[in-house]
């Protein structure tokens, strides 16, 4: 017996078609089917409604490109929502290399201060290609460290490009811009003795020179930073600092009360409107002071599991090879993509 088609989805499709191009979706239901946009306009892209038995728990789908005698269906694995979902779903597919690419590293200086970093941008799979899409932004520090094995401390790298990858082919957060910001001196840059400078110069220079370079969007929802050690010290800096800029910020092993006053000024300040995510290993990963700042957080008026999200790592070292084992962890919190199943 045929089941009754009583759920619709809606399906938004963003793709620059060139002349004679047109988009049709491939589903679950009938993979050798094709279901035909109901509307196509720049603004809103090809819209879809794809009519689905009642009691379907999920759907997945792929855009398949038409062009003069050409089917090609779009790269990487199949869309998938869970359902029933409230809202219209909308996406940004690609037809080429699913890889994305690494920049070389390239230096952005303040005209002002004379202060200056090496970057290496992170551009996500489809970015050259689909021109319609911008991205959220993460400015990761200790840049020689995040990408590439023969940059990285006893070439060991944090793997980020291809974790995000991975992240993203299993439909659980949004395609990420990542900008690695290459250190001059870690202590000077990344403590009290010198973040302020440092801050000021990701605020003011390298995220407005990265927003006109680069399809970010540029608000603080959309904007984080991330580290680890000193590095996680700084990010939290950041995001408390300049709320209004980075929205949150992801402090993996950091050393809070070494060179830092944020445990006073989180005592002592208001509480900004920030997300936050800690972790530490145990026992010899800086587990006690990132434990404390975490129950400081809660204190405050954080809600854990919301604006604010802690881990332990039982065993886990400082290092590299352990920060690169979680990074999914906080990709997630930062980036996560989430579905509405409440239907008004």
């Amino acid at each position: 017996m045929t089941p009754t088609m009583s759920q619709t989805l809606e399906i938004r499709v963003h793709y620059p078609l060139a002349d004679h191009q047109s988009l049709v979706l491939r589903t679950g239901q009938d993979w050798d089917g094709s279901v035909e946009p109901v509307s196509y306009d720049e603004a809103r892209g090809s819209r879809f409604i794809v009519s689905l038995p009642d009691g379907l728990g999920h759907l997945y789908w792929k855009p398949c490109r038409i062009g003069a005698g050409s089917f090609s269906w779009s790269t990487g694995p199949n869309y998938y929502v869970p359902l029933p979902v409230a809202e219209p779903v909308e996406i940004w597919p690609y037809f080429g290399d699913g890889q994305g690419s690494l920049t070389e590293r390239f230096s952005i200086a303040d005209p002002t201060s004379g202060l200056e970093h090496e970057v290496r941008v992170y551009l996500p799979p489809g970015y050259e290609e689909n021109h319609l899409k911008r991205y959220p932004t993460l400015y990761m520090h200790d840049g020689h460290n995040v990408f590439l094995a023969e940059e990285a401390y006893m070439n060991v790298e944090w793997r980020a490009d291809e974790t995000m990858n991975l992240l993203d082919a299993m439909s659980v957060t949004n395609k990420v811009i990542i900008v690695a910001v290459y250190p001059r001196d870690r202590m000077a840059d990344y403590t009290n003795l010198g973040c302020g400078g440092y801050a000021r110069y990701l605020a003011e220079t390298l995220k407005p020179a990265i927003d006109q370079q680069f399809r970010t969007l540029p608000g603080p929802d959309h904007t984080a930073v991330m580290g680890s050690s000193l590095g996680g010290v700084v990010s939290m800096h950041l995001a408390w600092q300049w709320p209004e800029v980075f929205g949150a910020a992801a402090c993996l092993s950091s050393t809070f009360g070494y060179a830092d006053d944020l445990a006073n000024r989180v005592r002592k300040e208001p509480l900004p409107n920030i997300r936050l995510y800690l972790d530490s290993g145990w026992p010899r990963d800086n587990f006690s002071v990132t434990r404390e700042m975490a129950t400081l957080l809660v204190e405050r008026g954080m809600t854990m599991g919301e604006e604010l999200m802690y881990f332990a790592f039982p065993l886990a070292h400082h290092s590299e090879k352990h920060w690169a084992a979680r990074l999914h962890l906080p990709f997630q919190f930062l980036f996560g993509k989430v579905w509405s199943n409440r239907i008004p």
